[in-house]
């Protein structure tokens, strides 16, 4: 590509053109000089929370990178569990790659049992131990366990602890609302899903494709 002005372009779209270059190389500049600094490789601990839509998608589009990069992952589901999803059929597609275990029984509110859904929690916790251990795994996804943390029903100080002890490659992936503070300290990259604007307010509900 040349720097040929464009046919009919008068002496002001040129100028606007050299300054937008010269702004253009500034920046990759210092880009290219921040990149350069940047020589550790390690897992991280990554987490997604907030109200927003997109938590545990933001983590399954992850999943699927990794699939892409010959990883092993594994996908525990701490809430979700009682139906299908289409994630779920997806992964499934390389269970070379892909361990996907949905050991939730719906949400609190449907469950309406404290001591159940503990138990299916340290039973989810259990899995995703023996995950957080094991080398072969390149990334890890707790979806959802920031609600389980938030509710009491695992100790966050056992729930830390396995995953500072993981492996130093291996990435983990926690999803959920209100993640506690001390899951935030200890995270490499929080990002907080926000809401704008949804649907549901609407009156429209779930769609296959966009909340399934």
């Amino acid at each position: 590509m040349t720097d040929t002005p464009a046919p009919g372009a008068g002496p002001e779209d040129e100028d606007l053109n050299a300054r937008h270059k010269a702004k253009m190389a500034k920046k990759k500049a210092i880009r290219d000089k921040i990149l350069s600094e940047k020589t550790e490789t390690r897992g991280v601990m990554i987490v997604n929370t907030g109200a927003g839509k997109g938590k545990s998608t933001a983590a399954f589009g992850m999943a699927l990178r990794c699939v892409g990069h010959g990883m092993k992952v594994g996908v525990v589901q701490f809430i979700k569990g009682a139906m299908d999803t289409a994630e779920r059929d997806v992964l499934a597609r390389f269970p070379d790659q892909v361990t996907f275990k949905a050991m939730g029984e719906g949400f609190t509110w449907e469950t309406q049992d404290r001591e159940r859904d503990i138990a299916a929690a340290r039973r989810a916790f259990d899995v995703a131990r023996e995950w957080l251990a094991d080398p072969e795994y390149g990334m890890v996804i707790l979806d959802e366990i920031n609600v389980v943390l938030r509710y009491g029903y695992l100790p966050t100080e056992e729930v830390i602890e396995a995953l500072e002890a993981r492996p130093i490659h291996q990435h983990a992936v926690l999803t959920g609302r209100n993640a506690l503070d001390e899951v935030i300290e200890r995270a490499d990259l929080v990002t907080e899903m926000k809401v704008v604007k949804h649907p549901f307010r609407a009156g429209i509900k779930a769609q296959a494709g966009v909340e399934f």
